[in-house]
Parts: structure tokens; sequence; C-alpha cells
């Protein structure tokens, strides 16, 4: 089958408004499978407004002058930004007053004696640094123990991460920048602390499930945690309320993709068969094929980003896939696999971006590309400055290496296994190289906090809350199932703009489903209310089926097929609608393993999927 057909499924994945991971928590909280938020916006007069030189003390307005005053230029800024705080400028009395309120409103554990396992999420490596370092100056009988930060900066993160999701274990306050953000596991976990600006609604709702986890008997026999507190001293949550779609990054290729793509292609070239078979290219080969293996193989199928590529996943963790690749098998990997997350241990950055540094070098020298010398003199500056970190024991035992690197006659004999044992040597030596970051300022201006208010989120709301109200939906929207709009959901008839404003206005003026705002308030934001009705009532089956009638019209079908096809119709008749990917899971895997590309040829399989795609945008005005 061509690349195209056989890889339908993503094909046709669409945009459904609400997407799988969202909805799958959301739902997951409704049912009670996960916990809730009690989210409390608290107010930082610098963190809002900045630090203005005027509204200082006398005291106060001394120091500012005497760090922001220009000597060059002869002047000083009035104000210093709120976007400064926390990112070149770290202000001791702010931290203290986060630090102050989290220690006296978190959720306690042991009786009320002790603060709850906590996530602080910070804005850099040196402000979480002052974090820890205020921490310490405020509690010094716990010093180095309750609060650490984990970060890629922590040569022991790993361990440190380990010894959080002990639940009697310290540390108790964890401070992460990124590390922490996501796939960590640690359902003690009843406090968050919001004191970095978040714009990405992806990374928000990652960073929220971190406190989501259910945990038994945490407050003692008989107690479950019921929900966690999150406290934001950056306005995240007033910024989702009025954005609920927040900003998200460009499509911009992750680090770790970029180096998985360019291994990818340096594996390429060294399978071709006019590449010869000594000069330790070989032995290149086998340690690429095993590296890209290695990182499929960790990719965890039951992840939600991943599971939509399970079958491209499973034909690639087999390690003889590797040996020869050709071109449509090289596609399907860099459109499927590389990117998606794989359970690999942490790594430093700066080692990354050295690795792909010498990526781009092997397949320069490979292709005798021009951009070989560009990147060679950013190889050879790199160990110019190593150099100068010839103290550093790490740095001295690979002098030889440094040294020779920056002299021009030695790369004249440069080939891909050198390129391979420089990037092997050198890569963990690169995080000692110094970063050129702009000057830290420290100050101690007194920032006003404000009184903290509970706010609702959005999505997240408790399971009898949940299903009470859905009740009431679901018995309201039966008992008027003649209404135009809903009988034609039901019926799989398009409905219109008009149709659409009519049951609007049938929801939202009734006592039992309340304004548009309480609706949203349980459901959530709904894109699309037709199809969000149409999830309730399902589809009447002799509309399903005749759905497919013009598919099985005139053709012959096995027993296999049809089975296949009135398992779809039971799916929608109770359901409304149907993702795609559900075709490649049980029960359609239980009649073949490959689900609906098993069971029907090309043209087949893209016929069932427009016919879902048109059942779903007939609930659509």
């Amino acid at each position: 089958r061509s690349e195209v057909d056989r890889n339908t499924y993503s094909l046709f994945e669409l945009e459904k408004g609400v997407p799988t991971f969202y909805y799958e928590l959301e739902k997951a909280v409704a049912d009670g499978f996960l916990v809730p938020p009690r989210a409390h916006s608290v107010p930082l007069k610098f963190q809002r407004e900045g630090v203005k030189y005027n509204e200082l003390s006398l005291e106060e307005q001394a120091e500012y002058e005497e760090k922001f005053w220009d000597e060059e230029n002869g002047a000083m800024p009035e104000k210093i930004e709120s976007s400064a705080l926390n990112n070149w400028l770290f202000n001791i009395d702010t931290v203290d007053k986060v630090l102050e309120h989290l220690m006296r409103y978190g959720v306690k554990v042991a009786g009320g004696d002790r603060l709850g396992k906590t996530i602080i999420f910070a804005k850099n490596h040196n402000h979480a640094l002052f974090i820890q370092e205020r921490f310490d100056k405020s509690y010094p009988h716990l010093k180095g123990k309750f609060c650490r930060v984990i970060d890629n900066y922590e040569t022991y993160a790993q361990t440190l991460i380990e010894d959080f999701s002990q639940k009697e274990s310290d540390p108790i306050i964890a401070i992460s920048v990124d590390m922490l953000d996501t796939g960590i596991d640690v359902p003690e976990i009843v406090n968050l602390v919001f004191f970095k600006l978040v714009r990405s609604k992806t990374k928000f709702h990652q960073m929220m499930g971190r406190g989501t986890r259910l945990c038994k008997d945490l407050f003692g026999s008989g107690q479950d945690k019921e929900n966690f507190y999150v406290f934001d001293y950056c306005q995240n949550f007033e910024f989702f309320a009025e954005n609920p779609e927040g900003i998200e990054g460009g499509s911009q290729e992750s680090l770790s993709k970029k180096i998985f793509k360019q291994r990818l292609n340096l594996l390429l070239l060294l399978q071709q068969p006019d590449i010869p078979a000594g000069d330790g290219l070989q032995r290149l080969r086998g340690s690429i094929e095993d590296t890209l293996h290695g990182e499929v193989a960790l990719m965890n199928p039951d992840n939600f980003i991943v599971r939509p590529h399970r079958r491209h996943l499973e034909k690639f963790t087999k390690r003889e896939q590797w040996g020869s690749l050709n071109a449509e098998d090289a596609l399907e990997v860099t459109l499927h696999l590389a990117g998606l997350p794989a359970e690999l241990p942490q790594e430093d950055e700066t080692a990354k971006r050295f690795d792909l540094l010498l990526l781009n070098l092997q397949l320069a020298l490979l292709e005798k590309s021009g951009s070989f010398a560009r990147n060679r003199d950013k190889a050879m500056e790199i160990a110019a400055r190593l150099e100068g970190k010839g103290t550093i024991p790490m740095v001295a035992q690979q002098m030889e290496l440094i040294l020779d690197l920056q002299t021009e006659s030695w790369w004249a004999g440069i080939t891909l296994p050198l390129l391979e044992e420089i990037r092997v040597r050198l890569r963990e030596l690169i995080k000692f190289l110094d970063k050129g970051e702009a000057v830290i300022v420290y100050t101690d201006f007194e920032d006003t906090i404000g009184e903290q208010s509970e706010i609702f989120v959005a999505g997240y709301v408790s399971a009898d809350e949940m299903r009470q109200y859905r009740l009431k939906v679901e018995r309201f929207i039966r008992d008027h199932a003649n209404h135009i709009t809903i009988n034609k959901l039901r019926m799989n008839r398009q409905i219109t703009k008009q149709d659409l404003e009519e049951l609007e206005r049938l929801l939202f003026t009734a006592e039992e489903v309340g304004n548009r705002e309480r609706f949203e308030k349980v459901f959530g934001h709904q894109q699309s209310l037709g199809m969000f009705i149409r999830k309730l009532v399902g589809l009447d089956r002799e509309a399903a089926s005749e759905a497919f009638g013009e598919f099985l019209h005139n053709t012959t079908y096995s027993a296999t097929q049809i089975r296949f096809i009135d398992q779809v119709v039971s799916y929608l008749t109770r359901n409304g609608t149907m993702d795609p990917g559900l075709l490649y899971e049980p029960p359609f895997t239980d009649l073949h393993n490959e689900g609906l590309d098993g069971v029907f040829c090309d043209a087949g399989v893209t016929k069932i999927i427009h016919l879902l795609q048109d059942i779903e945008l007939r609930a659509a005005a």
C-alpha cells in the first residue's frame, strides 16, 4: 500500500475542538478518577506592576539609585518592568512573601504539622536557586533537605526526583524549571505554586496535571486526598479566563526532534551501497541504528501523544527494521515517530546542542556541504572556551583533544568516526562553559501581597456536581427529543445556523440547564454545541446504518467486514460520533490485530474514514 493510504488515521486526524488530553483529564476528574484543584490567585504588586522608583521609601530609593544608575548615559529608569522580575532582577521580599504565604496557607499533612508535597514552578535556574536560598535563610533548621531545586543543572536530579516521589522523604518542596512540568507521578502532591508566567494552554494543563492524582489515606486512615491547592502569583488563571486557547509556541521543532531527524538522515546515507565497509563506518552505522531503535523502544504506546501512532511504533520497535531503511521507511519514521516523547533519562540541554552540532558536521562532511566550514568554526570556538576551563578535572582529562580541535591542520584529516569520538568525549563538558547571561541584580524592596481569592477552574469539577448536572441536562434533552434540532442530530441530518440558534435558545433559557456560563462551568467551553448534544443522545440506529448503506450496497463483503461495520454502527448509536483512532483499538482489533487497515482495502479504509467525518460534520452548523 502507498504511505498516504496506509496511514489513513493520521491523514484524517482532525482537531475536534477539545484535544484528547484535555478531554480525558477533565472527564477523569468528573468521573472521580482524578482530583480537582482549588485555585487561588494571589496578587503581588511588583509581579503585576513592576518596581516604580517614586513609590519606594527613601532608603529603598537610595538602593535603587545605586543599582540602576547608568554611569554611561547619566540616567536612571523611572521603573523596572515586571518582566525583569525573576529574570535578572531578584527581590528578596517578593520571594519571602511567596514562601511565607505557601507555608501558612498550603495544604498540610501529618496531622497538620507539615506542608504537603509541593512543586514551585520557577522562571529560570537562577530564580530557582534564589527561592531555595531564601527558604534556607528563613528556615535554617530545614536547610538543604526540605526544599530543593530539581532541574537540568542539578547533577543528581534523578535521585532527587526519586526522593521527592517517596511519601515521607525529603525534599517536600521541589523547585522546578520545566523538568517537573510533565511526566512526574507523585500522588502526594497537594500544592502547586505558579511563580512564573505560562501562556501555552498545553503547558498549563500539563502543569496542573501534576496535582490531580488520587492518594488514599493521605491525611490519615480513611482520609483521602480530595483536591489540591494551586497558588498563582502571576495571574495565569486570569489570562486563561480571557484567552481559553492560550498562546501556543510556533511550530518550531524541539531540540530532541532535530537530533532524531539528523541521526536518521545520517543513517540513511551510511546505509547506501557505495559506503565502504571499513574505516569504522560500519561500527558508526550500527551505533546510530541502536540509538534510534533504543529511543523508539522507550516510547510508551499508552502515552496520549504516542497512542495515535501505535501502529508505526510497533513496526519500528523491532530492531531488524533499522538495518536497511528505504525512503518510505524514513518518511514514515519522520512523520510519525520523530519528536514523540520517549522515556529517556533527562540530559543537559547544552550536551544535546553539542550533539546536534556534531551531527550537522557529520552530514556536511558526508555530503560535501558548504556548511561544514561554518560548523567546524563553531566547534573550534567551543574547544577554545573549554581550554579556559582546564582547572576542572573532567576538562583536563580531555585537554589533548581540546587543543587538537583548535588547529586547522588536525581538521584536514577529519572522518565521521573521529567526529563521533569528539561528540562522545566532549558532550558532558559543555555545561561548564559560561553562558554569557545578563548581570543579575538583587534588591530588598518591600513588596505588597494582597488577599488571595479562590477562582473557578473550568473543566475541573467535582464528580458529584458533574454527575448531577449531567443527569439534569440529559433528562431535559431526552424530554425534548422531538425538538427540531435535537431530532436532526439524532437522525444524522445536517443542521443549519438557524437550527443551532434554536437549540441554544431552548437550552440556555431552561431552568434545568441554566445560562451558558453555568453550562460551561461544568462541561467546559464547547466549540460545537451540536456535537456535544449528539454525544449525549447518540445516533438513531437506523440513521447510523443508513449512513453506511451506500458503502455496503452492491458489494460483497466477508462476515468479518460486515461484523466490523456493525460494531461501528453500534458505537455511533451509543456515542453519536466516532474518533477514527478507535478503529485501531479493541474491540476492532479483536477482529484483526491491525484494526481497520487489516479488515478493509485502502479504498474501503478511506471511505469509512470519510463517512465518519461526514457524520461529525452534520452536527456542526
